[in-house]
Order: C-alpha cells, then structure tokens, then sequence
C-alpha cells in the first residue's frame, strides 16, 4: 500500500548553508531520510535534530522526512523541519 501523498510539506531551499525538508505521511514508522555532502558525517546529529523538532511539536503520526542537506546549521534545520511540519499538517505560517 503506498503512502497517501495529498499531505505534503515543504520548507527550505537547496542555497548553500540551507536545507530543503519534505514530510510526506508514511504507512509504517517515522522515517528519516538524508542526503547532500555532509549527510555521512552528521547524520545521527541531524537525525536527533529532526526527531527532537517532530516531538516537540507533538508529531506522533508515521510520517517521511526527507532532507536535502548543504551545510545548514542545527538551528536552520530545526526550523525547516518545523515549518515543513506545520505545512503538512495544514497551519501554513
């Protein structure tokens, strides 16, 4: 069965020193996926990050987080995940 894709959020850029996040709803788990050419180096940070940002904003529905990192500072990718989240979930700004 494939996720239903009609609830999507997105926030960032791919600009240097940003991030572009993606949450899209998932049928299993919470999945986080991380790409750009830092993702090895900083993913268990980052995925911290993103877990941290999903739980307090009380996230607790199987969604797909999917981040297109170039250098973005732990706060920058917080607030991605945030606004991305609030999108998804239909608050938009």
């Amino acid at each position: 069965m494939e996720a239903n894709t009609a609830h999507r959020g997105q926030a960032g850029t791919l600009e240097s020193m940003d991030c572009l996040v993606v949450i899209e709803a998932s049928d299993t788990d919470r999945i986080i996926e991380i790409t750009g050419p830092a993702a090895s180096r900083f993913r268990v940070p980052m995925e911290q990050k993103i877990n941290e940002a999903l739980d307090e904003l009380g996230a607790s529905e199987p969604v797909r987080v999917n981040v297109q990192d170039n250098g973005a500072l732990d706060i920058v990718l917080g607030a991605r995940v945030e606004a991305a989240y609030n999108r998804y979930r239909g608050c938009a700004e």
